[in-house]
């Protein structure tokens, strides 16, 4: 991929739409992470924002989805790209459907339920109206990570908690919702109708023309599903 800098909320989101995919952190593909294309001295500045607080400002745009989407890890997927994303991710399967065919453990319908039934949740109050607090359920994390891989849920903002001045701190706490409520039901499941492999095909040959020097063993490692998470 050719170089880019990235210095601001809008540049993530044009390269966000002119290449599908876009990884927040490091990963097998070299030069292909926003972690990469920010300047150094962009994060994590006293009085500047970078990457880590554009986040959230990226997302409100609605123009992509947020989540660990790659390998266990958090970036981007354009609203152009994520039916086929969500075709291939869910194996065709809405996730009620997943539910009935038995497919998806009692732990992650019970966390999915809550964020459907409130529309979005904190993961703070997600995890305590699902008991994962000292004493109570574990592995939530894991959990989030297998339904935002899977596509079920994804991050719909940071927000950042305020001290008694009114003051926000720390690093912005995720609120989750489904892909759905931010795109729409009827979008989202627009590629239901061809098979999950032919949205992977669509997906491989796109970003192979995107990063013409990389093998497609890479791009398949970045975005297939690894049914281990």
């Amino acid at each position: 991929m050719r170089f880019y800098e990235l210095k601001s909320a809008e540049d993530i989101v044009r390269l966000v739409q002119e290449v599908g995919f876009l990884p927040f952190f490091a990963n097998d593909i070299r030069g292909f992470s926003i972690e990469e294309c920010c300047p150094p001295e962009l994060w994590f500045a006293d009085g500047v924002d970078g990457p880590w607080e554009w986040k959230g400002p990226v997302i409100r745009k609605g123009k992509c989805l947020y989540g660990k989407f790659f390998n266990g890890k958090a970036g981007f997927v354009s609203a152009e790209w994520a039916p086929d994303f969500a075709n291939y991710r869910r194996d065709g399967y809405d996730f009620d459907s997943r539910c009935d065919e038995g497919l998806a453990p009692r732990k992650d319908q019970y966390i999915y339920e809550t964020v459907a039934e409130h529309g979005e949740l904190l993961s703070k109050d997600l995890k305590m109206l699902c008991n994962y607090r000292k004493g109570g359920n574990t592995g939530s994390e894991t959990i989030l990570t297998r339904l935002q891989m899977q596509t079920y849920l994804c991050v719909a903002d940071f927000v950042y908690l305020q001290d008694k001045f009114g003051k926000p701190y720390g690093w912005g706490v995720a609120k989750y919702s489904m892909p759905e409520n931010l795109f729409g039901y009827e979008r989202v499941s627009s590629a239901y109708r061809q098979a999950p492999e032919k949205s992977l095909e669509k997906i491989v040959a796109h970003l192979s023309r995107v990063l013409p020097d990389v093998p497609h063993s890479q791009i398949e490692h970045l975005i297939c599903m690894k049914r281990t998470v």
